[in-house]
């Protein structure tokens, strides 16, 4: 799982539809992993205050591809959500976890992806998306790397995205179920130093040191989105 991609199929369940060999070409040049909300940290199920939760699991995932990416580069990559609503677990997450954006009420995703590339001098193919709906379709069409989170009820759904080439790879874990998790685990597989990260953790190692160090320095930065779609910072 260090050296190469030849047998990283055998470890994940879900559906290539590009292989392991061309996710990994395209992900090499990702700079930013950006999710989605509602669906892909979670069932979408939402409490009486309109919240709907995240797994520690999940974030952990988010965690080791972060500092996954840090040993590859030495830099931080960018990190942002993406959701169509305002949910107080996603803000706690970003937050505690010192993600760099969180996009809000954002009905037409394309306008956070370009906003968001502008933020951070990117452009669109240096960005790993993962996704689960019709609301993300427009930011999936944009970026290089495209990951769709399995659900039972959206077969047909998940088969259009496939045809319209806005899927890279679709989970076998469905949102609520690690799908998060899944997906982190895959492109840590495909950075090619995924043993070197989990060592790096366990260890405490001085390079998981600088890397943490870095990550707390980090402001969580929020946006939401008018009425003509603008994108504009927002105060939570």
């Amino acid at each position: 799982m260090s050296a190469s991609t030849q047998n990283i199929a055998q470890y994940f369940k879900g559906y290539f539809i590009h292989s392991p060999e061309a996710m990994q070409q395209k992900l090499m040049q990702c700079k930013a992993f950006v999710f989605d909300w509602d669906g892909v940290f979670n069932d979408g199920t939402k409490d009486n205050t309109g919240s709907s939760p995240f797994s520690e699991v999940d974030s952990m995932g988010t965690n080791l591809l972060r500092f996954s990416y840090y040993l590859l580069t030495g830099i931080h990559p960018f990190v942002a959500i993406i959701s169509g609503e305002k949910n107080g677990a996603a803000f706690n997450l970003a937050q505690r976890e010192h993600f760099d954006n969180v996009y809000f009420k954002i009905k037409h995703k394309a306008a956070a992806i370009e906003h968001f590339c502008e933020q951070h001098q990117l452009q669109p193919h240096e960005i790993c998306f993962v996704f689960d709906d019709v609301l993300d379709f427009s930011a999936a069409a944009m970026v290089g790397v495209r990951v769709m989170v399995k659900h039972a009820a959206t077969a047909l759904l998940q088969q259009y995205a496939i045809e319209k080439n806005w899927v890279d790879y679709l989970t076998n874990a469905a949102g609520g179920q690690h799908a998060v998790r899944e997906t982190t685990e895959l492109l840590m597989a495909l950075h090619t130093n995924y043993n070197a990260t989990i060592e790096g953790r366990t260890n405490f190692s001085d390079a998981y040191k600088s890397y943490l160090q870095k990550r707390q320095e980090a402001v969580t930065s929020f946006y939401t989105a008018t009425a003509d779609n603008s994108v504009t910072p927002a105060l939570i």
